[in-house]
């Protein structure tokens, strides 16, 4: 891992124009044919987490690396890891005056002098960079691309959501998606699921239902709300199908211990009996309260970017859905940014900024050497 001494705010010269922060980076010269030979670089973009030097070894550039002689770099975002500009993440998330250097223009800037530099030191300047990323990641290798034409020749986004903004995409495709993986691997743990958002209503509203369902679930502490359950059993569902790995394939595994007792006609228990065995809790299941929903989404990066830029409308509604139906409401979604950091969302900022309507023609016309890779599989390639 090595240390880049990198600009606050590349986009003001106020009082911070000249504050910096030291961002990590991962760099491999193992496969390099050098700066002589114009080998490529290979950067790999940083999302939503930490990285980590292993990530060289699992990558995907790592297969090509090489064939391509190239060098290969990993860029960790601002804010995530141990990029903070502001040494503690209690301070760096404490309000909106910290928190308002984190947006993805400001992380592309980053990319943008850091590859810069590290081709001058490297005397590396005719040297082509790929740029590559998955999910947030693949969106801001596309966007890269688009936007630094000259500091990369290409881009790979993988499950990379640039439609998922405004009307562009249907809102609900993210919840199609799932309720379409689950049903392809199990009509019968489909409909369990599906029908069993009411049952778990149902019994919570009769006397010491709430703790039936506790021990039934065997939650880690006692539920409070049905809210609570369906919150978590909604977040296992999505994230099942959203690292739905077709080596580990965890959607097929959940299903199966799902629907291993076709004798047991109890839904509940039957879901119950299968997220225990398939979703690696071997004490308890934890819940969270509001308030400790709240507290994490306070102290979340993505819930910042989510509240300022990146407002995807995601919904689950319609009939073959295997969800409870909700809308997505701008109004409400509003009052909980306000809540957490007292901001109001920009809901068409990334079009604006990034494009995304008529994406084919603007392609055709302004960009080029991308490739889009979706799973199909993946929720997000609804708006990939």
């Amino acid at each position: 891992m090595r240390n880049y001494t990198q600009t606050l705010d590349h986009f003001n010269f106020g009082t911070n124009s000249y504050d910096t922060f030291l961002q990590r980076y991962a760099i491999s010269f193992k496969y390099w044919g050098g700066a002589n030979t114009s080998s490529p670089i290979f950067v790999s973009l940083g999302g939503k987490g930490e990285i980590f030097i292993n990530e060289f070894s699992t990558s995907f550039v790592i297969t090509k690396a090489p064939h391509f002689k190239s060098l290969l770099v990993i860029i960790e975002h601002r804010y995530y890891g141990e990029s903070n500009p502001f040494g503690s993440k209690e301070e760096a998330y404490k309000n909106s005056s910290t928190l308002q250097y984190l947006s993805s223009e400001q992380a592309l800037a980053d990319c943008a002098q850091l590859i810069t530099d590290l081709k001058k030191n490297l005397s590396a300047e005719n040297s082509p960079v790929i740029a590559v990323g998955g999910s947030y990641g693949g969106m801001l290798a596309a966007w890269l691309r688009l936007k630094y034409p000259h500091i990369t020749i290409g881009a790979l986004a993988s499950s990379a959501p640039i439609l998922y903004f405004d009307d562009i995409t249907p809102h609900n495709g993210y919840c199609n998606v799932i309720s379409r993986d689950f049903r392809e691997s199990s009509e019968s743990c489909y409909r369990t699921i599906k029908n069993s958002w009411h049952q778990i209503r149902k019994t919570a509203t009769q006397h010491e239902g709430l703790t039936a369902l506790s021990q039934m679930f065997n939650t880690c502490r006692p539920l409070t709300s049905a809210k609570e359950l369906v919150d978590e059993l909604e977040y296992i569902y999505f994230v099942n199908a959203q690292f739905n790995d077709p080596l580990t394939n965890p959607v097929n595994k959940l299903c199966e211990a799902i629907d291993k007792d076709p004798h047991e006609i109890d839904p509940l228990r039957r879901i119950a009996s299968g997220v225990k065995a398939t979703n690696g809790f071997s004490k308890c299941l934890k819940v969270f309260s509001v308030e400790e929903e709240n507290e994490s989404d306070r102290l979340s990066g993505w819930s910042w970017q989510s509240c300022t830029e990146m407002v995807m409308p995601i919904e689950c509604m319609g009939n073959e859905q295997m969800f409870e139906a909700y809308p997505f409401n701008f109004t409400d979604y509003t009052s909980w940014c306000k809540a957490l950091f007292n901001v109001v969302p920009r809901p068409h900022w990334i079009t604006t900024e990034y494009g995304g309507r008529n994406i084919k023609e603007v392609l055709k016309d302004f960009g080029s050497n991308i490739i889009f890779s979706n799973g199909l599989r993946d929720p997000y390639s609804s708006g990939g």
